[in-house]
Order: structure tokens, then C-alpha cells, then sequence
């Protein structure tokens, strides 16, 4: 018999079609949003305008995407579920250092540098002498841990990603010693605004919602037996740490840069001009 679908009765008969489904976590997942959406729909009664604005704007943030950027993460960072995500995956004991966002500007490959080596790519930029010890919870140095690094550059605020034709900078990888220490050398970056010519800064103009980021370094740490941590290193006193376009900041992830006179510097040469030192330990979690 013909079943008429009625405001009332068609969510259940959605949830009803999927019932052969067999991966049961597909389809604990599809049902969960299938009655979310449904809800949505009824509690602001969509329009139909509404709803092809809605088919129009996901269209426009699938086209904006390429190798290089992922207009849906961006999507997702600045309505918050990219930090809800991060947040339900790493549930992470206390004294373990804390996770954020993964951004979108993570370029695979970035080549390793030794102790001290310098990953600016030549940016001009204030000189950022970055050092301290990767460990487990419990206090314990870990040798030979990865810390993939990524940032800005040091005036206009953009990723070598964004720059077409740009040799890379800010970025590189670094190995921990036998007592658990790293050390590299950049530049600091400043704060900047997210890609604002899509459909994603279009909508946050609509909302009267700013685009911009508090200055901060990508860190992705690694080492065998233990959860790997990505996080950012914000810097402190940045403007927009209490305004962050993506909800990524956490207190224990604000650091200080400190400023240092022309002279002796922490990797054993001297600066000839003003620069800043960054000291941070990492604590992972055992597997």
C-alpha cells in the first residue's frame, strides 16, 4: 500500500529505508543526522527560498574548493564543529598538552632540519628562537619524536600555500634529542584573516562576524607508542585571542614571545637586530 508521506510521519520513514544498511555505524550516523536535519527544518520552518539558498551556498563552497584549499574545513572551523570534533577525539588525561584545530594550510612533506635549523624560507620578519622538551604525562623525555611545524609568514599573514609560485617557508620538521629537547629557528607570524573571498567570508560578512586569527604556530607532534598532538602555540597579547574566527584558542596554548635585544642569541650565534625566544614543553599521552 501507497504510504503518504506526511510532515509528521516522513522522518521514521527515512530512518525505516536504511535498515538493511550493514555498517551499523553508517547508519547510527545517517540516522542521527537525518532526525537532526529534519528538526532543524521543522523548529525554523525553512523555507523554500531558504532551503535553494542553502543547495546554492554548499554548491559555491564545493567549487571553491582545489589542492590548495578546503573551503568546507573552513566552513567547518568558523561554525565551531571542527573544534567539537577535535574536542570529542581527544579526551585526553590531565597534564597532557591540550589539541586545536588542524587548519587548513598542512602540506605534506616539509623537509627536516636539525637542531637550531632555521625554517623561515628568508621571510623578513622578527627573528623566533622556538625550544623546550617533548615528554610523556608522566614526565618522562621521548627521543627521537617528529614535530611537524607550519605558520604564516611575518607581515601580511599568509601561508606559502597561498602565494602562487612561493618556495616554501615557515615550515619544516624537527626531531627531539635523547632528552626528549627540540630546537628550530623562524620568524614570528602575525595574526591574519582567514579566506575571506568565498562563500564561507560571505557568510560570515552576513552574519557581521570578523575573519581574522591571533598569531600562532601549527604543531603536529609524533613519536612511536604515544597519541600524536596537534596544536597551535598562540602568541600572547595577540588582539584577537579572545575573538578567534574558529574558536581555536585555549589558555594553556597561549605562549610568551619573548623580546630580546640585538645580541647573544639561544643557539649560539648573535643577532644583529631585536628578537623574540618561545619555550614550550609538549606532554603526550601513552597509546
Amino acid at each position: 500500500m501507497t504510504k503518504n508521506f506526511t510532515e509528521e510521519n516522513l522522518t521514521e520513514a527515512v530512518i525505516e529505508r536504511m535498515a538493511d544498511c550493514p555498517n551499523e555505524r553508517l547508519r547510527t550516523v545517517m540516522e542521527s543526522l537525518i532526525r537532526h536535519v529534519h528538526a532543524f527544518v521543522r523548529e525554523v520552518e525553512l523555507t523554500e527560498e531558504e532551503w535553494f539558498e542553502g543547495i546554492r551556498f554548499l554548491t559555491a563552497t564545493g567549487q571553491k574548493c582545489d589542492d590548495v584549499r578546503q573551503e568546507f574545513i573552513l566552513l567547518s572551523d568558523v561554525l565551531g564543529v571542527s573544534m567539537l570534533v577535535d574536542a570529542v577525539n581527544h579526551r585526553f588525561p590531565a597534564g597532557a598538552t591540550e589539541t586545536t584545530v588542524f587548519g587548513p594550510f598542512f602540506r605534506e612533506g616539509a623537509p627536516e632540519t636539525p637542531m637550531w635549523g632555521d625554517i623561515s624560507g628568508g621571510q623578513p620578519g622578527t627573528p623566533c628562537y622556538v625550544s623546550g622538551t617533548v615528554s610523556d604525562t608522566a614526565g618522562k623525555p621521548l627521543a627521537n619524536a617528529l614535530i611537524d611545524v607550519w605558520h604564516s609568514d611575518g607581515k601580511e599573514g599568509l601561508y606559502d600555500v597561498q602565494v602562487e609560485g612561493q618556495p616554501w617557508y615557515g615550515r619544516g620538521r624537527v626531531r627531539t634529542d635523547e632528552n626528549g629537547r627540540y630546537a628550530f629557528r623562524t620568524i614570528q607570524p602575525v595574526y591574519y584573516s582567514i579566506p575571506a573571498d568565498g562563500p564561507v567570508g560571505a557568510m560570515l560578512g552576513a552574519l557581521r562576524r570578523h575573519t581574522w586569527r591571533p598569531a600562532h604556530i601549527h604543531t603536529m607532534v609524533q613519536c612511536e607508542g604515544h597519541h600524536p598532538v596537534t596544536t597551535h602555540l598562540f602568541v600572547n597579547g595577540d588582539q584577537y585571542l579572545e575573538g578567534d574566527a574558529v574558536f581555536g584558542v585555549k589558555e594553556s596554548l597561549i605562549v610568551d614571545f619573548v623580546p630580546h635585544e640585538p645580541g647573544p642569541a639561544p643557539d649560539g650565534g648573535t643577532s644583529d637586530v631585536p628578537f623574540v625566544t618561545v619555550n614550550y614543553d609538549f606532554a603526550l599521552t601513552p597509546a
